[in-house]
């Protein structure tokens, strides 16, 4: 029964959530929003690098600050931290030898249809952000679904689909990530592995958001460079295959391949629904996660924060999956062995160009996966939260259960064999994006206002009691 169970999950991630239908109900979504945002986060690109560039290098003025809890690089960090991670090194393998180089050209198809998407939600996370209990700055799909559509039971859902998902994709599979690549690399056993990484996480999470940003604001940018860096010294050894490698990609994404070795073909359709589908599980624009983090940061304006979310789509996928991408298809490994797995596949093709390259694979992998599960724990946190919001010393009690089942599933997934995880935190993850894609589409109007109202003059700062309220739509305070 439970076979035939998890036999009908597995079918519905392949041919729904995660297959055509998902694939075809994101690009949808991300060109209605590109019409009505007038393609103005493409239009005006370099308002979108300009503004979130210079901030990384400058101190903020909390004079011209807004109202919310963690600066805005520290959102996007935290966003970051749960984005980054495996899909950016195995998720990108997996694409690649299943559905061939031409995978590549389909997952930047979902990243540009993802910089319109995460935009808009994070746009709207902040215009209907809102405080808890404890004067706390909250926000998410679920506030914009409830105060913006007035649909609380589409809101309930969503929140119920991201709690549980944060023990899948955010405890779990990433705790077994990394402590599967430690314990290959380096020999340590499993529990030892697991006791180290829930004490870590524990310590980190009962700091709540302020303290999670403030470890990701450091953790992220440190193990994006460190990748990159070693990533590009593999670039820079097979350089002579890159102009290849780059014609692979746009050949195969129109052609299709059937590559000699094990590689048993892709066709044109199955390289687009693989490399978009991974594309979505990378940058997460449409589930409706990252802008849970994006509403608690200290912005003027809603849009503002929403050049973070372009941006952050825009390095996880078209910087950052590129590049694992180029380093395995200039490696030849995609095609050469059937029954290489996709972490092994990374790390060889960084091993085989440069000394000690498969290190770099096991760190990134290591400082990713623990980035990016202290960020699933804020979602879910959050997710709890809305749930009692009604009943705040329940929530109270809520939240402390769920903190100590989210560090003991850290524990679980670093010493379990996780395939049936897999599959529910897939199953999870892709009913998440269908309330928030509901709802981006519905409050697209407010999505417009907001857009037109900030870039008339993008440089200007609003001051600290700027009233919204005409733009938005508010069906239940």
């Amino acid at each position: 029964m439970f076979d035939y169970f998890m036999s009908a999950i597995a079918a519905l991630n392949t041919n729904v959530l995660w297959g055509v239908p998902m694939v075809v109900l994101m690009l949808g979504t991300g060109m209605f929003l590109l019409f009505i945002t007038k393609g103005v986060v493409f239009t005006r690109f370099n308002v979108v690098m300009r503004y979130t560039t210079k901030t990384l290098f400058q101190r903020a003025d909390p004079s011209e600050a807004g109202e919310g809890t963690i600066s805005p690089f520290q959102a996007v960090c935290t966003a970051l931290a749960a984005t980054l991670g495996t899909g950016n090194i195995v998720g990108v393998a997996l694409a690649v030898a299943t559905g061939g180089p031409g995978a590549i050209f389909w997952l930047w198809l979902s990243a540009l249809a993802g910089m319109v998407i995460k935009f808009c939600e994070v746009t709207l996370s902040v215009a209907y952000r809102t405080r808890n209990e404890r004067g706390e700055i909250v926000g998410g799909p679920m506030y914009y679904i409830s105060r913006g559509l007035g649909v609380t039971w589409l809101a309930v859902l969503f929140a119920i689909f991201g709690f549980l998902a944060s023990f899948g994709i955010g405890a779990s599979v990433q705790a077994n990530s990394l402590a599967g690549s430690v314990n290959a690399t380096f020999g340590v056993p499993l529990p030892v592995i697991g006791a180290v990484v829930a004490l870590l996480a524990g310590l980190v999470l009962i700091g709540g958001i302020t303290r999670i940003a403030q470890i990701t604001e450091k953790l992220v940018p440190f193990a994006a460079i460190f990748y990159l860096v070693g990533a590009a010294a593999v670039l820079v050894v097979n350089a002579a295959e890159i102009p290849a490698a780059i014609a692979h990609i746009f050949r195969d994404a129109f052609t299709g391949t059937a590559a000699t070795g094990g590689f048993l073909g892709a066709t044109v359709m199955y390289a687009c629904r693989v490399g978009m589908s991974r594309g979505v599980f990378t940058h997460e624009a449409g589930m409706g996660s990252a802008p849970i983090a994006h509403a608690s940061a200290d912005t003027d304006h809603p849009a503002r924060q929403g050049l973070w979310g372009t941006f952050e789509v825009f390095f996880d996928s078209i910087v950052m999956c590129t590049v694992t991408g180029l380093v395995i298809i200039t490696s030849g490994l995609w095609c050469a062995d059937p029954m290489m797995s996709e972490g092994a596949m990374s790390s060889e093709a960084f091993g085989q160009s440069i000394p000690f390259g498969e290190y770099i694979v096991t760190v990134g992998l290591m400082l990713f996966a623990f980035a990016t599960l202290i960020a699933w724990y804020y979602y879910g946190e959050k997710c709890v939260e809305y749930l009692f919001r009604r009943v705040p010393k329940a929530g109270r009690v809520a939240v402390r259960l769920y903190q100590v089942a989210y560090v003991a599933m850290v524990f679980a997934g670093c010493v379990a064999n996780l395939d049936v995880v897999w599959e529910f935190a897939d199953c999870f993850n892709g009913l998440m994006a269908i309330p928030n894609l509901i709802a981006l589409i519905a409050l697209s109007p407010v999505i417009r206002r907001l857009a037109a109202d900030f870039f008339r003059d993008p440089d200007r700062r609003r001051p600290r009691d700027t009233d919204y309220s005409e733009m938005l739509a508010f069906r239940d305070k």
